[in-house]
């Protein structure tokens, strides 16, 4: 057995979010020190859908009904095409001791504020089958039997991150990622951590851009159109009236609340909207509704990831809405935004593969820390390290290093 203190594993991170607008791959290297996780980012990589997968996914999205057969042939396909993408992170940065995934979540099912279920496509099996490498996946479901959300995992990794920060300065500290839906943790000086989905970031503005486009666009990727439309109060105020905003964390939602039909059912009998003015409109949303909950916890600083960093309508609404300089990014502090949620994956997987339990109960609501994942055996027989004694509890990002 290998003992993982002071071990260096490889480890490559694979996932798709709520855009559905590809894969993101992320390969790192990652040991434990002192009781401190080191990763040393070694390179990210960006894989897009086939155009005929991403729109075969976006129709067995909510509401859209959805069959059996339909979602078998999906998992097989985003399977194989985790399983290409994962090949691709091979080649560009080289071998990996154990691949993480969470796949792609086309349903999070959730009742009263109650998460009941979830359902991530890709199976895990092609990706084995095509690496030779062993995968740990479906990530999330053990902290949902746990009474957690699930969602947002990215706290585990924002909480070991940034608390040197907040004991710096004395003050909060928010990772926001802007996915499809925009999530935060906040980090304090104490152990404990609250994160949540605040609300809609992209899933809206990726909606509207492409009904007021006739298909063309996918997004509003550089914020022309927000840029250069008004915000609509009267649609603003109907949007802020949703009750997931005033509900009290840990909470989660999806594209199975914010959808198409919620969109329509939102513009129903208001007047006309200006192209423009809808996704300005939805942008201030996003900014309203991420600020309104950095307030509720005095957070001084927020610290950005995700696709919606590169729009600079959703990061001008926000800078107007937060106090001034609270606004950086996760490239300012060493960790690549555009891989950010992958790195966070491939935590995931070290941190099963070593036996640390994964999730934080303040933050998902579960009733205690657990292990994650399902593992599916590489090539080789299964050699798994020795479980990692003690907890990890900070995190340090080391400059990047050069594949081996």
């Amino acid at each position: 057995m290998t003992t993982p203190a002071g071990h260096r594993f490889r480890v490559l991170g694979l996932l798709s979010g709520t855009s559905v607008d590809g894969i993101d791959v992320a390969v790192a290297e990652i040991r434990a020190e002192d009781g401190t996780v080191v990763l040393t980012p070694l390179g990210e990589l960006d894989v897009p859908y086939p155009a005929d997968l991403r729109a075969d996914l976006l129709d067995a999205l909510p509401p859209r009904p959805s069959s059996a057969r339909q979602l078998t042939v999906l998992d097989t396909r985003v399977g194989q095409a985790f399983a290409d993408a994962a090949a691709r992170g091979i080649a560009a940065y080289g071998p990996v001791d154990v691949i993480a995934s969470l796949g792609q979540t086309v349903y999070h099912w959730v009742e009263n504020g109650v998460a009941l279920g979830t359902l991530q496509l890709g199976q895990p099996a092609w990706i084995a089958e095509r690496t030779g490498v062993p995968v740990i996946a479906d990530l999330r479901i053990r902290d949902i039997t746990a009474g957690g959300q699930g969602a947002p995992l990215a706290s585990t990794l924002d909480a070991m991150w940034l608390r040197g920060l907040a004991e710096e300065t004395g003050r909060p500290v928010a990772a926001l990622n802007l996915g499809g839906i925009a999530n935060i943790t906040v980090v304090t000086q104490s152990d404990y951590v609250l994160a949540y989905d605040t609300g809609p970031a992209n899933a809206l503005l990726d909606l509207a851009a492409a009904h007021v486009s006739d298909g063309k666009l996918s997004a509003d990727v550089d914020g022309r159109l927000a840029l250069a439309g008004s915000v609509r109060e009267d649609l603003l105020d109907r949007l802020l009236a949703d009750p997931y905003f005033a509900a009290p964390p840990p909470k989660s939602t999806g594209k199975e609340h914010f959808h198409g039909g919620y969109l329509n059912a939102a513009l129903s009998g208001l007047p006309p909207l200006p192209p423009e003015d809808l996704l300005a409109t939805l942008t201030e949303l996003t900014a309203a509704t991420v600020a309104a909950e950095c307030r509720r916890h005095d957070v001084a600083t927020v610290v950005a990831s995700g696709g919606g960093v590169a729009n600079p309508a959703t990061m001008a609404a926000l800078a107007r809405r937060l106090p001034r300089d609270a606004l950086r990014t996760s490239d300012d502090l060493g960790l690549p935004g555009s891989g950010k949620e992958a790195y966070l994956t491939a935590l995931l997987g070290w941190l099963s593969w070593c036996g640390v339990p994964a999730t934080l109960p303040s933050a998902t609501g579960a009733s205690g820390p657990r292990l994650l994942g399902a593992l599916t055996p590489g090539a080789a027989p299964l050699n798994l390290p020795a479980p990692l004694g003690g907890a990890a509890t900070r995190l340090r990002v080391a400059q990047s290093g050069q594949p081996r």
